[in-house]
């Protein structure tokens, strides 16, 4: 345990800059819980840890910030740390170590955090480094001989790219859209925004930025994006309108041969590495339905939506229930003239208090400028949206209702989302059989209720769940052959998933493709990074790496980056070239994989969901905890790779 002066920004506050009166206001507003760990890292006194002061448990993804204490205790703690920040308390400590990490973790959150989410939570916090350091004793690398060549600027490019600066890496990143962030570029329909908590959906480094509420919307992630680039000196290193039209594997110079289409014409590019960071939501699925060239209004993809375009006044249709149906919905009902969506299923959806409200003035305060408070407050969101619902969703293999539940808890909060349901439609018996899932809770993406319901029940609004027979020219008709006419058609269906990273036109060792090794939505990859026959190559976010329990994209990309960079650095230091996984790695992980989902919910028979193939294997989310795939990239051991180059040929 560190317990030293602290050298740098974020550890203390200035005395001669504290408005005391906007000190004792501030700490009015503040999250006890994380309160009271800014006092252990500036105290040093571990008492503050002790009863009376332990917080309780609250499972809210914006919990009370009373923490459960009572008056007396909040007062006092809250004296307590205005005294301390008035001062100009320099931090006793900084880096509490895993045993007191831990400790620290489970009276913040009020209940028994396991010891291997110290260390993780340490990086995440940034009291330790999670970057990795270039070797003195190695060369830097330079050239094309190193280079990185990465697809895509969204979350995972960004992420990659700002460690590579870190590390000396020569790199370029091409994206085919004219800015950075990906989905969060591309989409932009009314209502679009995150449904993990922000702090949860941001990353370790970087500077911290005010988000104005607890889940904000696309453009204020999109702001935090740019704010991430622009410190990390990332925009140089972007050729913006640029596209990956296919890369091939030179064997002889180790080396990647990337054709790319740009502004200015085709161009070739060699690198060393070759990363696509396109990600799995990042390719439209439009259905088939009969007659859809033939309307004769506007249609598109959600993810397509066209810039300027209103729908205020006019008759939409929606096709789809998803995460994007939820947001848009509400956002649009109250301007259209009628608003018809087009059900295959319903989806449960948890209520969320909090999720319309802004995050307060004094609140913004404490994040801002109190020492170690944005770094506990952000650890309290992941850990509401991390792990802890995993366990819940274990077959229990003794539950006497399978078809409903996987197990007693799984019942429990189908019981209760059932209710909350119930208490929405009150009033509307004809809704409640169209919104009450017949399938386990959890088994297809959970999604917050952004007054999704109470939007169903207004008069403009109508919830269709028949089958739609045919578009026309007019609108939209369903198998009991009605037509609903229609201005505007919204496909929100989804993405191409059984492709990812395969559509991008790669071809490895013995002239073999992605495509044909991932064909038929056979999607395998060792941490959903590397594939034998592809040298040098990495997929973020790849297959089972997106998470279906909670945590987030952001989370990802930074174990990802770890294991990306880790190769690089050991590569170095071994003086190897080209590193190309060994099958049986992938096939012991996949057999591992594969068995961990035959206990999960996402294999139960009784539904369909994109997280399966058509084989009804599981092929995007992870079956692990957050932890254990932390554990697992980490460091990468390149003993799971053929290696070649001057060290390892000679060897």
């Amino acid at each position: 345990m560190h317990a030293g002066p602290i050298e740098g920004s974020g550890v203390t506050v200035n005395e001669s800059s504290v408005d005391r009166h906007q000190l004792e206001s501030a700490v009015q507003a503040a999250d006890l819980r994380v309160l009271l760990m800014v006092m252990v890292h500036l105290s040093g006194d571990l008492g503050w840890l002790d009863p009376p002061h332990c917080p309780r448990r609250d499972v809210n993804l914006v919990a009370d910030p009373a923490a459960g204490l009572p008056p007396e205790v909040q007062g006092r703690i809250r004296h307590a740390a205005v005294e301390m920040l008035a001062t100009g308390a320099r931090a006793v400590i900084h880096d509490p170590g895993d045993a007191l990490m831990q400790r620290m973790m489970s009276v913040c959150l009020g209940e028994s955090v396991p010891l291997e989410y110290a260390r993780l939570t340490r990086e995440e916090m940034a009291l330790v480094p999670r970057r990795l350091r270039w070797p003195e004793s190695v060369p830097r690398p330079s050239g094309s001989d190193e280079h990185v060549l990465i697809v895509g600027a969204g979350v995972s490019g960004i992420a990659l790219g700002a460690s590579l600066i870190e590390l000396g890496v020569p790199f370029t990143i091409v994206e085919k859209a004219g800015d950075i962030g990906g989905a969060w570029f591309v989409n932009r329909y009314p209502g679009c925004g995150v449904d993990t908590p922000n702090h949860a959906y941001s990353f370790s480094f970087g500077p911290r930025f005010l988000w104005p509420r607890y889940f904000s919307r696309r453009e204020e992630v999109l702001a935090y994006l740019r704010q991430v680039i622009d410190a990390a000196g990332l925009r140089k290193h972007i050729r913006f309108s640029t596209q990956l039209m296919g890369a091939t594997w030179n064997e002889e110079a180790r080396q990647w041969v990337a054709q790319l289409r740009g502004a200015d014409g085709d161009s070739i590019v060699r690198s060393r590495f070759l990363v696509s960071a396109i990600g799995q939501l990042s390719d439209p699925q439009l259905p088939r339905i009969d007659g859809a060239g033939s309307f004769e209004g506007v249609s598109f993809h959600s993810a397509n939506w066209p810039e300027g375009l209103k729908v205020g006044g006019r008759r939409v249709a929606v096709i789809g229930t998803g995460a994007t149906v939820m947001q848009l919905v509400p956002e649009i009902a109250d301007s259209v003239r009628s608003l018809t969506i087009y059900q295959r299923s319903p989806q449960w959806a948890r209520p969320i208090p909090g999720y319309r409200e802004p995050i307060g003035q004094q609140a913004q305060w404490l994040l801002a400028h109190v020492p170690y408070y944005a770094e506990w407050f952000r650890f309290t969101m992941f850990w509401r949206y991390g792990d802890g619902l995993l366990k819940t969703l274990k077959k229990d293999p003794d539950w006497p209702h399978p078809q409903r539940a996987v197990n007693a808890v799984n019942d429990r909060h189908r019981r209760e989302l059932t209710d909350f349901i119930r208490a929405e439609l009150e009033g509307r018996p004809d809704l409640l059989s169209k919104c009450i899932p017949d399938y386990p809770p959890y088994g297809k993406r959970i999604l917050l209720d952004n007054d999704w319901y109470r939007t169903l029940k207004k008069p403009r609004v109508e919830l269709v769940v028949d089958p739609i027979r045919r578009i026309v020219g007019a609108g939209i008709e369903t198998a009991d052959g009605r037509l609903r006419e229609a201005d505007v058609i919204v496909y929100a269906t989804g993405f191409k998933l059984t492709e990812m990273a395969a559509r991008l036109g790669l071809v490895g060792r013995r002239g073999r493709s992605l495509s044909e090794v991932w064909a038929d939505g056979d999607l395998r990859a060792y941490l959903g990074l590397t594939v034998p026959g592809f040298p040098n190559f990495f997929c973020m976010v790849g297959p089972g790496t997106s998470s279906g329990h909670g945590g987030s994209i952001t989370f990802i990309a930074e174990a990802q980056t770890r294991y990306i960079t880790s190769c690089l650095v050991r590569m170095a230091e071994q003086g190897v070239s080209a590193i190309d996984l060994r099958p049986e790695v992938l096939d012991d992980y996949q057999r591992r994989f594969d068995a961990e989902h035959e206990t999960l919910i996402w294999s139960h028979p009784g539904m369909s969901t994109y997280y399966r193939n058509r084989h009804g294997r599981v092929f995007t989310v992870l079956p692990w905890r957050l932890a254990d795939y932390w554990r697992f990239a980490h460091d990468a051991n390149l003993g799971d790779y053929r290696c070649s180059g001057q060290a390892a040929d000679s060897a």
